[in-house]
């Protein structure tokens, strides 16, 4: 398994400060994809509004059955909860981090029915989201012994067959 030796800072004892980061983001996609300012061309948006609704559809959908599938093992920050086993089945057989990838997947499909700024936005929400699933999986790798073997079982972070 490929660490990142401390080249991504952990942002806090348990990761706190990418949770802030996500926050900021996800608050900023909202913002500026509600106040609409250069936002797609007219011949675009009926299309885009549509296809854009669905992803946020799923995403959230998504996203729901992720925390959901974790149940008492949910939490923000990156350093697992103590005393919890690691979850590997539902959504987590398929990607190791789906709630992730379902907050990409609604804040393109936010961002696809209502601005460009905000697709940009989106561009960097995954980026922030890629590098907290990194720090978070050296806190799993410490945790779990079994993390390498689900690691290699499953290879795909976020999107299946993709990413």
């Amino acid at each position: 398994m490929r660490h990142t030796d401390g080249v991504i800072p952990r942002l806090g004892q348990r990761g706190q400060g990418w949770v802030a980061l996500q926050l900021v983001l996800l608050a900023a996609i909202v913002v500026v994809g509600a106040l609409g300012r250069g936002g797609w061309p007219g011949a675009l948006r009926p299309t885009l509004v549509v296809v854009g609704a669905v992803g946020v559809f799923a995403g959230l959908l998504v996203a729901a059955l992720a925390i959901s599938g974790l149940g008492s093992a949910l939490t923000a920050v990156p350093a697992p909860l103590e005393d919890e086993a690691l979850r590997t089945d539902g959504l987590y057989g398929l990607v190791r981090h789906p709630i992730y990838g379902g907050l990409v997947l609604a804040a393109t499909g936010y961002a696809l029915a209502t601005s460009p700024w905000a697709l940009l936005l989106t561009a960097l929400l995954g980026v922030v989201l890629d590098l907290k699933r990194r720090v978070e999986e050296e806190f799993l790798a410490a945790t779990y012994p079994e993390y390498a073997d689900y690691r290699r079982a499953v290879p795909r972070a976020m999107v299946p067959g993709l990413w």
